[in-house]
């Protein structure tokens, strides 16, 4: 029995070292440090108009804000 949690065990790290390989986080496979991304800047948000906003216009301003995050997310 304890032959076999030894083998789980080495069987899950060996699991975690492939997953972490095939994402490319090669760094973290071979040095177990974290990876440091490039410094980016941050998106400015578009200044918010004066008049209040109809609902319409809150959930355009949010998709309009999800396709952007969506994009910088398929850029990484």
């Amino acid at each position: 029995m304890f032959e076999f949690i030894i083998l789980c065990v080495i069987a899950l790290a060996v699991g975690y070292w492939v997953t972490l390989f095939l994402m490319g986080r090669r760094d973290d496979v071979l040095h177990g440090h974290f990876v440091q991304t490039d410094a980016r800047p941050e998106p400015q948000a578009e200044p918010s108009p004066a008049r209040p906003l109809s609902r319409a216009d809150t959930l355009q301003a949010l998709l309009t804000s999800i396709e952007q995050d969506l994009k910088n997310a398929a850029q990484l």
